[in-house]
């Protein structure tokens, strides 16, 4: 028996599994701490249970998610429009650092990858879907550039990004901790600062929405998506470069952002614009994931295993010989090591995660906690889409 959903029901559905996903998210432990986000909980559910159903013999369930790419499309829009570079003067030095060092882990991570793929006599873009795809790039990179690799070919490159991507967030959460307690126990490090200070949240307030303001932001982003999948395809068309229209679009938003700040700072309004990126983002992958099949990675589960340990392995041995020395080799270095571990394997939340349970037994870290948000949010994404697409087309 086959149950065919329609486009409208389909997004009916993923909006439920994500209602789903996130009560299941607020009332079971293990998925809070480890900051498994609600879309991916949802979706997976539905996805390991429609694998059953068909394993079964009793349901076949198709799915139209044809308007799958047009969430996708916005989230990555709204992400190069948060990439100001005002914000990289306001965390100075360290940062740039900080930002760098993600840039050089995104290269090492397709390039463990990679390389692993090769050892399993697997193809290459596979071992790149559990390299900075998955790891860096968490759920959001790994469902946009699956469905790009599974384009050129690559069978189950998305659903082999999803597994990966959920390896690492999950790992991200565990190794955080360990790893600065061990630097505090170490070097005998301590905060600096007396008091306790608030998460720093450059891209919020609480200033209530106004219409014109956000219909002014809609206009940036279907602007940016417009012009951006427009050079995207022209660019690809002329060098045979393999870029997906949602890169276009992010950094055609980059650049947007930038000299729309120069011309007047109040136009682009962040509460406005990281509200449609919420919102995409979470129907976009709840979307992608429960549309997976789970049959078609099982027999690449050892492998996928294997590449996520190692890539486990490096971040740690990274982040304490190597950017725990960059950043100043003292309290805060060690903080963001705990938020570099987080996003390097998973993604900002998952850094934030750490980066509480670190200040909240060693003390507070005022630098820590305005660098990391900055970079994770959307900094990183400058050195790391340039890096996975040019890995694509490297392997294609």
């Amino acid at each position: 028996m086959t149950l065919a959903l329609d486009q409208v029901t389909t997004i009916f559905l993923a909006i439920a599994l994500l209602v789903l996903g996130t009560f299941l998210v607020k009332n079971i432990g293990f998925l809070n701490k480890f900051c498994i986000p609600a879309p991916v909980v949802g979706g997976l559910l539905f996805a390991l249970v429609a694998t059953i159903a068909k394993a079964l013999g009793l349901l076949e369930i198709t799915l139209d998610t044809s308007l799958q790419g047009i969430f996708m499309l916005t989230f990555f829009t709204t992400v190069g429009l948060g990439a100001s570079f005002k914000l990289v003067k306001l965390g100075g030095k360290l940062l740039v650092i900080y930002w760098l060092a993600c840039g050089f882990l995104a290269l090492a991570q397709n390039t463990i990858g990679v390389s692993m793929a090769y050892l399993f006599d697997i193809h290459p873009l596979i071992g790149m879907m559990a390299g900075a795809v998955s790891m860096e790039g968490g759920h959001g990179a790994a469902t946009a550039f699956g469905q790009t690799v599974e384009d050129l070919g690559i069978n189950s490159a998305l659903s082999i990004g999803v597994a990966a991507a959920t390896f690492g967030l999950v790992a991200g959460g565990l190794v955080g901790g360990p790893v600065v307690k061990f630097l505090v126990s170490k070097y005998g490090l301590k905060s600096t600062e007396l008091e306790e200070v608030e998460e720093v949240k450059p891209l919020e307030s609480n200033k209530p929405i106004q219409t014109n303001t956000f219909f002014t932001q809609l206009f940036l982003i279907t602007f940016c998506m417009a012009l951006g999948t427009y050079l995207g395809s022209l660019f690809s068309s002329a060098t045979g470069f393999v870029l997906p229209g949602y890169v276009g679009a992010m950094f055609v938003a980059v650049i947007v952002r930038n000299i729309v700040d120069k011309v007047n700072p109040k136009i682009v309004d962040m509460q406005s614009i990281g509200l449609v990126g919420d919102i995409t983002l979470g129907i976009f992958l709840s979307m992608a994931l429960m549309s997976i099949k789970l049959w078609e990675v099982a027999d690449l589960a050892l492998p996928i295993l294997a590449i996520v340990f190692v890539q486990v392995v490096f971040i740690v041995l990274f982040g304490i010989f190597v950017l725990f020395r960059l950043l100043g080799k003292n309290y805060d270095a060690a903080v963001m090591v705990a938020g570099f571990t987080g996003h390097g394997l998973g993604a900002t939340p998952n850094a934030m995660a750490n980066m509480a349970a670190v200040t909240e037994r060693f003390g507070p870290s005022k630098k820590a906690y305005l660098v990391v948000p900055i970079v994770g949010a959307f900094l990183i994404d400058v050195f790391a889409m340039p890096i996975i697409i040019t890995t694509i087309n490297l392997f294609q």
